[in-house]
């Protein structure tokens, strides 16, 4: 969505790669470190399907002082990460990275930090009452650009760092290189 609403061309293709093997194995641990790991290893993978064309990759990490989230796996996952968020501040990581004939030539990373508002369990309950299975698509139980954004006091950051993809870093790429007509 991003990318097409800034007018970009393009076709998306999926890395397949597995991320959590690859965040295992490669002794990682920093949130931003992890994100561009796995936004390289996607823009790379897919580069090397696809010679001579710019590929790119993006992965976006969110961290609460050093514990790393992942995806809720149901409703008790994402009432539990929401109750550990509520009334605190946490940092999202979003990662790109661009690869051309399976090399990288382009990365960035973002950093946004979020502040919930404090949460009863009955506010837990209300929210993923309304948001339903959404829920468990994102990291942290929550889209912003849905209803998750009821949840937050204030959000430190850019807009495209937030959704995912450091856009303002991509988009200074592509013009660096003469991609973009402007």
């Amino acid at each position: 969505m991003l990318l097409a609403n800034a007018g970009l061309a393009f076709e998306a293709r999926s890395a397949d790669i597995d991320e959590r093997a690859l965040q295992d194995t490669s002794g990682l641990s920093a949130p931003h470190e992890i994100a561009l790991l796995l936004a390289r290893e996607k823009a790379r993978t897919v580069s090397e399907q696809h010679a001579d064309r710019y590929v790119v990759g993006a992965d976006q990490t969110l961290a609460l002082g050093e514990r790393l989230f992942t995806k809720p796996a149901g409703r008790t996952q994402a009432a539990a990460q929401l109750a550990d968020l509520a009334g605190k501040s946490h940092e999202l990581h979003s990662a790109v990275a661009v690869a051309y004939n399976g090399r990288i030539a382009f990365e960035g990373i973002s950093i946004a930090r979020m502040t919930m508002w404090p949460l009863s369990a009955n506010q837990i309950a209300a929210y993923l009452d309304e948001a339903g299975e959404t829920v468990t698509t994102s990291v942290g139980a929550y889209q912003l650009e849905g209803l998750g954004v009821h949840l937050f006091e204030r959000i430190e950051g850019d807009h495209f760092t937030v959704l995912g993809l450091p856009l303002l870093q991509l988009l200074a790429f592509l013009k660096r290189e003469r991609l973009l007509a402007f």
